[in-house]
């Protein structure tokens, strides 16, 4: 690992040397920032990682073709580590990383495997920098972990504000009691349901692997809400979707940031009144959103184009950002760099607080005949 000082000892050493005719120097900076990245590269997430890696490669590219002082270096041969989005899978992905002395581990896009590598980090002072994992805990574990997506108590109240805006008054929750992050962004939503007037006439309970919402859905309808909140991720979603539209269901189905990339084929009519708050839209008119996008596309083609792509694509430039600030590409430099950052990038400017967990706007797409759109964006001062 690189050194920014020399310590008593060594500076004895070397001068010792020096008197004997020799000379010592001490490691100097390279200016590479050595990172490990980890996503769910098989199974049902699969098309998170791919966007990650993508993403991952595309802006190294750039960062290392620039004039930056900094380059970067994906350890593991270039390549994301898979977690399968798997809590034990994630911790031999976080230590297969940890043994190439990597500087900074930028992962998982969820919860569940981020936290157990958050306790490792937080043990090993690694920074790893969580893109997409927003429960609240993430961040409380350690003084070197940070993300750069917001947490599910503001994308909960979010979801709250927007249903209570749009006039639904009776909510229905379903969300996966087996997932750390479908069990916060119920609490957040059920929270602030309340606090905006909105009754919560109803919560029931799956599993992530359940295919099967039937008993969900006749009690979201006998609840007589007007409003159905689904926390869970994409793989789940258009099951859900169906049932409870086939159900006699008619009104709103909204969902958080897991819901990106759910497959709609054959369901467009389904979707229709469907939402889910999101890191970011492809819809932006920002510059830099549309560079991303153009770039992307170019490279990639859309199908991996999604929220898990500009959040890693970001966290390269962050990283980038915080050896500028800190000094050097060691990890003590870039947690230095990384704390109280403020960043402008794909994903929003975003401010890291006193928990390094990032203050961003939200963003709230729909559908239209089964392709996402953007409705509007929500910052936090309003």
């Amino acid at each position: 690992m690189k050194k920014k000082v020399l310590s008593a000892t060594l500076a004895l050493s070397m001068t010792a040397s020096m008197v004997a005719g020799t000379s010592v120097f001490a490691e100097e900076e390279d200016h590479v920032i050595k990172v490990g990245a980890v996503c769910a590269m098989t199974g049902g997430s699969a098309v998170y990682g791919e966007g990650a890696q993508n993403a991952i490669d595309m802006a190294v590219e750039e960062i290392n073709a620039s004039d930056s002082e900094y380059k970067i270096e994906i350890v593991n041969g270039g390549k994301v580590a898979d977690d399968a989005k798997d809590a034990k899978q994630a911790v031999n992905a976080y230590n297969s990383l940890k043994a190439e002395d990597p500087e900074a581990i930028v992962g998982s896009f969820f919860s569940a495997v981020t936290l157990p590598m958050a306790e490792l980090a937080a043990e090993d002072d690694m920074l790893l920098l969580a893109t997409g994992a927003t429960n609240v805990k993430v961040t409380e574990i350690g003084p070197t972990i940070f993300r750069n997506c917001f947490i599910d108590p503001f994308q909960g109240e979010m979801a709250a504000k927007f249903a209570s805006e749009k006039g639904f008054t009776k909510a229905f929750v379903i969300y996966a009691k087996d997932d750390d992050y479908s069990n916060g962004l119920k609490d957040a939503f059920v929270e602030s349901a309340e606090a905006e007037g909105i009754e919560v006439a109803g919560v029931a309970e799956c599993t992530t692997t359940d295919t099967d919402f039937t008993a969900q859905a006749t009690n979201a309808v006998a609840s007589e809400a007007d409003f159905v909140f689904y926390p869970c991720f994409l793989d789940t979603v258009p099951l859900l979707v169906q049932q409870v539209r086939d159900a006699g269901f008619e009104g709103a189905i909204m969902g958080g940031d897991g819901w990106d990339g759910a497959d709609t084929t054959g369901l467009e009519d389904y979707f229709t009144d469907c939402y889910f708050t999101n890191h970011y839209s492809s819809e932006d008119t920002a510059p830099a959103v549309q560079e991303f996008v153009s770039k992307y596309t170019e490279k990639y083609g859309d199908e991996t184009l999604n929220a898990c792509a500009a959040l890693y694509y970001d966290a390269m430039y962050m990283l980038v950002q915080a050896a500028e600030n800190g000094g050097g590409s060691d990890t003590a430099s870039l947690v230095e760099g990384m704390t109280g950052m403020k960043f402008s990038g794909v994903a929003g400017d975003i401010y890291l607080d006193e928990n390094n967990n990032a203050i961003k706007p939200v963003v709230v797409n729909t559908y239209e005949d089964g392709q996402i759109k953007w409705l509007e964006t929500i910052s936090p001062e309003e």
